[in-house]
């Protein structure tokens, strides 16, 4: 996620924003010097991370829920903590699209028939199958409706699965490769390592350290929805 956009005029325009006490040349600092900043910054977070589960149709109007939000908290950044107003800004995005996206999924779960769903705490949830009883389904039905739900929970739940950037940009790539699973061609697993590497700059190690960690995750939930007949992560 290049940070080309947002440059220490960025930083310097934020600083003389919060200094100012008049109205009308707060307005002409952030038009001027602010508000692509913060546009491009929403944008990249929203596509690089997938926070797509959404109320409205146009991802525009998400970012100007976001950048709303950012407005009203622009006033608490302090440069004298020695923080910096990309990473400070930043964070504050990804929670709120956490927080957004995490209350949107779960709207979802609820559009499924009540007698199908059964609620655990707020990182976990249970889907039975949906009108298809799982000694109903082959295996590799079984299969395909696992993946989509494992691969929904932790897209949802990334930040909270890998607290840490680089490791959430890393399992975002290997779902990435789970989400094109039907029209991906190459099952080589250094090929995949390679493809991983083509769109996240990392090393193997790292790479095997997030994978393992996404495996542990679908082998111990899948044996739970093989035993069970139905789906949770926690």
């Amino acid at each position: 996620m290049s940070k080309n956009y947002f440059t220490q005029d960025t930083e310097n325009a934020i600083i003389l924003y919060n200094l100012s006490i008049d109205p009308i040349e707060k307005s002409k600092i952030y038009g001027d010097k602010i508000h692509y900043a913060f546009f491009k910054l929403t944008q990249n977070i929203i596509h690089t991370f997938k926070f797509y589960y959404t109320e409205v149709e146009n991802i525009e109007d998400l970012q100007h829920e976001i950048i709303t939000f950012l407005l009203s908290k622009i006033h608490k950044f302090d440069s004298s903590r020695g923080s910096k107003a990309y990473s400070y800004f930043g964070t504050i995005v990804k929670r709120w699209l956490i927080l957004y996206n995490e209350n949107n999924y779960k709207k979802r779960v609820k559009s499924i028939p009540i007698e199908n769903i059964q609620e655990d705490n707020k990182h976990s949830y249970i889907i039975e199958e949906n009108n298809s009883p799982s000694d109903k389904l082959s295996h590799n039905d079984k299969i395909a409706f696992f993946t989509d739900l494992y691969v929904e929970y932790c897209t949802v739940n990334i930040y909270t699965l890998f607290p840490k950037e680089i490791d959430a940009k890393i399992a975002d790539a290997i779902l990435e490769l789970f989400r094109k699973r039907e029209n991906l061609l190459i099952f080589n697993k250094k090929a995949l390592y390679i493809y991983i590497r083509e769109m996240i700059d990392v090393k193997t190690p790292k790479i095997t350290k997030t994978a393992d960690r996404l495996y542990i995750i679908f082998k111990k939930g899948y044996i739970f929805y093989l035993e069970n007949g139905y789906v949770k992560f926690q």
